[in-house]
């Protein structure tokens, strides 16, 4: 079983993922917020672009972490019952 770690990414830092490094295959892959200002991607080692600093992320999450945040406003349409 392999660690996965979630990030949390500013949309205007798409264009710096290198996305050979990590889950995710194309900025098409990817899982934006509902206001599409974030993203996140997932890997298992970290990438260059974030341990040479081209990329800041905003939070770094567990997959615990990470779905509890995806069931947000901000990230899900809420059912209105």
């Amino acid at each position: 079983m392999s660690f996965k770690v979630y990030t949390i990414i500013n949309i205007s830092d798409l264009s710096n993922i290198d996305f050979s490094e990590v889950v995710e295959t194309s900025a098409d892959t990817i899982r934006k917020s509902l206001d599409e200002t974030k993203f996140v991607i997932k890997y298992n080692t970290e990438p260059s672009f974030i341990t040479n600093g081209t990329v800041v992320p905003l939070q770094t999450l567990t997959h615990s972490e990470a779905l509890i945040l995806m069931q947000t406003a901000d990230w899900s349409e809420q059912l209105v019952e």
